[in-house]
């Protein structure tokens, strides 16, 4: 499904976006250009770079930072980085995070279970803390959660353990910022098609054993799903785009499943 564009809907914006190199966020930050905002990219790898460039090469406006938001440094540096570019943020689209290992729970090891915490809750955490004194000084705002439906899926309950944080952080912070004319919202997406990662999340599934549970993670989510498909980078973006817009101003601490009716 190809993108409905809005033009004008970002004007005047400016829209912070993390994990923009690839995959949703990439596709968040070519829309809000398309729709005139003012784009700024976060990522850990310099590919945020080459997103910012094709942005700039169609017309749009986009400026790209690297940082390492697993870290609250990286994040608070960069944030007040992107707030400096423009003198303030209307919204904050985190997108960063993804499952790294696909399996059972009982053949994660300690460390892989804190690295899958470390990549999918912290990020979200940090962003919003180094975010939120900015956009209260404004006295508005809106952050924008990418979730994910598989806090209710097999073989990978760390992940699934980081999104239900991210839908706790989203519920929970949207109470305390409501009083400062700030919004918090979330997506829950589904399975998504996307073209291979640059940089991929993990050491991926080498051994049969690795990729039968990882089909088996796509058999489950294809069939919780009404419709029977993936979704597409398009329609991420668009349920993203909505709810970081002003047609969505009523709403607040709720995660909106993108999943083709999994509910997740």
């Amino acid at each position: 499904m190809s993108a409905v564009l809005s033009p004008g809907r970002f004007s005047g914006r400016v829209v912070v976006l993390t994990g923009a190199a690839q995959g949703i966020g990439r596709t968040v930050a070519h829309r809000v250009a398309a729709e005139d905002g003012e784009a700024v990219l976060i990522d850990r790898s310099d590919l945020v770079h080459e997103v910012a460039e094709e942005i700039r090469d169609t017309g749009g406006a986009a400026h790209a930072l690297t940082a390492d938001l697993e870290q609250f440094e990286g994040a608070e540096r960069s944030i007040d980085e992107a707030h400096a570019l423009h003198g303030r943020i209307d919204v904050l689209v985190n997108t960063v995070g993804g499952t790294i290992w696909a399996k059972p729970y009982e053949h994660y090891t300690p460390d892989q279970i804190r690295a899958e915490v470390q990549r999918s809750l912290f990020p979200t955490l940090w962003t919003c803390r180094a975010v939120l004194p900015h956009m209260i000084d404004a006295r508005g705002g809106t952050i924008v959660n990418v979730s994910s439906v598989a806090t209710r899926g097999i073989n990978r309950v760390p992940y699934a353990a980081s999104k239900g944080g991210v839908n706790a952080i989203t519920a929970s912070l949207a109470l305390e910022a409501a009083p400062h004319g700030v919004r918090v919202v979330a997506t829950a997406p589904g399975g998504t098609e996307a073209p291979a990662r640059r940089i991929p999340r993990g050491p991926g599934a080498d051994t049969d054993q690795e990729r039968a549970w990882y089909r088996q993670i796509v058999e489950q989510t294809v069939g919780s799903s009404l419709m029977k498909r993936y979704g597409t980078l398009d329609e991420q973006a668009a349920a993203i785009c909505f709810l970081a817009s002003d047609e969505a101003s009523y709403i607040t601490g709720t995660v909106l499943p993108v999943a083709g009716g999994d509910l997740g």
